[in-house]
């Protein structure tokens, strides 16, 4: 099924949360599914899974504070790890849910992580797409030559103003690491880069995505104890997020399965989408 098929049956939101409207994408039936984005990506990137699981979940996908149509508040403050959660946590709460399954990619994953540790009431189960557990990567960051290596965006968006690096040359810099999180390489359409573009283009996007990395690196005030059952699917071929994230993971998640894909990169929903909406029905469905 193409997007001119299922697009018809999205409905659109916009959802007043902490003095911020967000907008959030529904489709399907079923028990909710919140599906996180990461960056520098919105909603659409979940695009190759919902022609399936809209038939299985109701999916409640949302672009984040700071992206596409979004609000974008100034300051880096206001990108705090506490103020992401409360707005997943607003949007359930706004939808009328008392319990939702949970998934996130890259940044959206990290937020996910924080969302369960915080509110395990609200959230049954979590997936995890290529996105570090902070208390993992913050170390890593700190002590692993490899990760450091990997991570050296990272250090570059934390310096002043490093955001217009990200327009420069017909924003080139964010279409390569687009690319490069492809490890299959699937096309991308002439519709689906427009679409991409004009999120990037939206005024204020890109500093508020380089404004996630500012405002929590160093965020310490959480155990990291996941008491929901979770599951973790990482691309092994992420050249970003390297593999030994995964390391040390059931210290800190009581209940964990992991799914390796050797053949897929950071962005594993788009490498290899038939096996994370299988995953996803074994595992949140139990089918």
């Amino acid at each position: 099924m193409n997007e001119t098929e299922w697009r018809n049956e999205l409905e659109e939101r916009f959802i007043d949360v902490n003095g911020i409207s967000l907008h959030v994408v529904i489709i399907g039936n079923g028990k909710p599914l919140v599906l996180l984005h990461g960056f520098p990506e919105f909603w659409y990137s979940w695009r190759h899974l919902i022609p399936q699981l809209k038939t299985d979940f109701q999916l409640i996908i949302p672009d984040l504070r700071g992206y596409n149509l979004s609000d974008k508040p100034d300051g880096i403050n206001n990108y705090h790890i506490d103020l992401l959660v409360s707005d997943v946590i607003g949007i359930i709460e706004s939808l009328g849910f008392e319990e939702v399954y949970l998934a996130g990619h890259d940044w959206g994953g990290v937020l996910a992580w924080f969302v369960a540790e915080k509110h395990p009431n609200l959230i049954s189960k979590l997936a995890i797409l290529n996105a570090p557990h902070l208390r993992i990567f913050q170390d890593l960051l700190k002590n692993n030559q490899e990760q450091r290596k990997a991570s050296y965006y990272i250090f570059e968006f934390l310096k002043p103003e490093e955001e217009n690096s990200l327009i420069k040359d017909d924003c080139k810099m964010l279409k390569n690491a687009l690319i490069a999180g492809l490890n299959n390489n699937p096309k991308l359409t002439e519709f689906d880069k427009q679409r991409i573009r004009d999120a990037w283009d939206q005024p204020g996007a890109l500093l508020a995505g380089v404004n996630y990395y500012r405002a929590n690196l160093d965020y310490k005030d959480w155990t990291g104890m996941i008491n929901v059952p979770t599951l973790v699917i990482h691309g092994m071929k992420d050249t970003a997020i390297l593999p030994i994230v995964l390391e040390g993971l059931q210290e800190y998640v009581k209940e964990l399965q992991i799914v390796r894909d050797e053949n897929s990169g950071h962005t594993v929903m788009s490498d290899n989408p038939q096996l994370v909406i299988n995953e996803f029905r074994a595992f949140f469905l139990n089918k």
